[in-house]
């Protein structure tokens, strides 16, 4: 695994087609080995609703990470704690950008005066988020369509 330094920049609208390409690219080949095929088509369908998707980006605070021009990730979250999407690109998994979002968005929200950081992380995700310090409070089902998802919620407590 090598380890890669992205440039980090906030999230401009015209980034969204961009960003859900990486998005379904995330879901459809990293999540294979934890969500069956019926699955990862109910989380990343071929058809998106972008406008539900820009409101939701718009809502969150949200950080790219690109490497040679390229976005390699992104994550959004909320200042109330809430960290609402972490994907990295294929190509760029398992190099250390996700690493790098993520330490951005946890100085954000130390900055915010933030004490609980919360998140609904997928099987993939979790050993991610635990070697950040989160445990799991709760196994979850998430329904998309008639499709079940299994996630967990999980929190890490931010000290002084």
């Amino acid at each position: 695994m090598s380890t890669v330094t992205p440039l980090l920049r906030p999230y401009q609208p015209d980034d969204l087609d961009a960003l859900l390409v990486l998005f379904n690219a995330s879901v459809q080949q990293l999540a294979a080995s934890h969500y069956d095929q019926t699955q990862r088509r109910a989380w990343a369908p071929e058809s998106v609703d972008r406008q539900a998707w820009a409101r939701r980006l718009a809502a969150q605070q949200v950080l790219l990470g690109e490497c040679q021009g390229q976005m390699a990730g992104f994550i959004g979250f909320d200042l109330d704690g809430h960290i609402d999407l972490l994907f990295s690109h294929p190509e760029h998994a398992r190099q250390g950008v996700a690493q790098r979002l993520y330490q951005a968005a946890e100085a954000e929200l130390r900055a915010a005066g933030v004490s609980l950081l919360h998140t609904e992380a997928s099987l993939l995700a979790q050993p991610f988020f635990a070697r950040q310090g989160f445990v799991v409070v709760e196994q979850q089902e998430v329904q998309r369509g008639d499709v079940s998802l299994p996630r967990a919620l999980m929190h890490k407590a931010l000290s002084g």
